[in-house]
This record gives structure tokens, sequence and C-alpha cells, in this order.
């Protein structure tokens, strides 16, 4: 069971209002490439996972994406602290003003909502660790990105602790990859696999 510590995994503390900033950071709250796609990703995969170690890694980056959602989230609801109403239209924040005020709600930098859509939960364990490894990646490269328009430290900082994780997750899904190939080559899987194959001999 999950045990909810009330505190940040990294501290955010973020002094100078920058709501045009937080506009394209919510994308790692839940964009496409977000933490609340890897969270789900993960946390929905570890059901059809047979090896009980690899469903145990997934669980265990499923949970500390949830923390990351929570780092996002933080940074975002932060940025618009107290935003006067007079400062929404200046900022090209009123789009989102209208439907969310100040609150932090999923959706991508191009303003689409998040949506399940946007990541598989396929019961194939090559086809879901080759999933995750590109997560992990479009997530470092979305972070990269958000990196080259920040100049505040005070963002910077949780956004560089944020992307550091995301290559560790890609570290540890390859090895859970390497750990599935090499048990389902030793049952020659690429020549037959009659886990997946129904027809008749």
């Amino acid at each position: 069971m999950y045990v909810y510590e009330k505190r940040l995994q990294y501290p955010v503390n973020i002094k100078i209002r920058n709501p045009k900033m937080a506009q394209f950071i919510i994308s790692q709250y839940g964009g496409p490439d977000g933490e609340a796609s890897a969270a789900l990703r993960y946390m929905s995969q570890k059901y059809a996972m047979k090896n009980q170690r690899v469903a145990g890694l997934l669980n265990d980056i499923a949970t500390e994406e949830m923390s990351h959602l929570e780092i996002v989230g933080t940074i975002v609801s932060q940025l618009v602290k107290d935003l006067p109403c007079d400062d929404v239209d200046i900022a090209g924040f009123e789009k989102y003003y209208v439907d969310h005020t100040l609150g932090v709600w999923p959706q991508a930098a191009g303003g689409f909502p998040f949506t399940s859509t946007e990541f598989q939960s396929s019961g194939d364990p090559i086809a879901d660790l080759t999933e995750d490894l590109a997560a992990e990646q479009k997530a470092r490269k979305t972070y990269d990105n958000i990196l080259t328009l920040v100049k505040d430290g005070e963002v910077c900082d949780p956004i560089k602790f944020l992307r550091q994780r995301e290559i560790v997750h890609f570290q540890r899904f390859g090895e859970a990859l390497r750990l599935i190939t090499e048990d389902l080559n030793k049952k020659n899987y690429y020549a037959y696999n009659p886990s997946g194959c129904k027809c008749n001999k």
C-alpha cells in the first residue's frame, strides 16, 4: 500500500510569477509525454507483466511518476499564484484562465487535454517495455526543451531534477528489457511464441 509523505520529492520555491512559463511547463503535467501518462502507463502495464521483478519495477516507477506529477503541478501553481486578473490578458493566459482560473488542469502546452490514448498497455512485455523506453526519452526531450526556454534558476532546478530521473528510469527499463529478452530467448520465443499464437499446428 502507498504511504504519502507530505513533502515534495524535490523542493519547489518559486518567488517570481510567470504565467507564460506555466503554459508550457504544464505539458509535463498532462501533455502527451508528461507525468500523468507515465504514471498511468506503468501502473496499467504491471498487471500483465508475468515477471514479478519487472512488475515491481513498473509499480515503483509509476509511484515515483506520481510524485513527479506533484512537483510539476506545484511549479505551475507557484508560477501563477495570486496572478492579478489584470495581468491575465497581458500574459496570454486568458484562454486557460477562462476554463480553469488559476487551477492546475492536465493539458499539453498546445492546450489539448490529457487523454489515455497517449499511452499503451498491450500485455506484451517486449512491446510495453520498448514503449516505456521511448516514453522516458520523450519526457527527457520535453524537459530539455523546457530548459532551453526557462531562465529562472528557481524553476530550472526542479526541472533538472525531473530530467535526471527520466534518464534513470530509461536505464532501469533497459535493464528490465534485457532481463525479459534473455528469459524469452531461452524459450525460443522468436521462433515460436506459444502464449501469443492460437493457430493450429
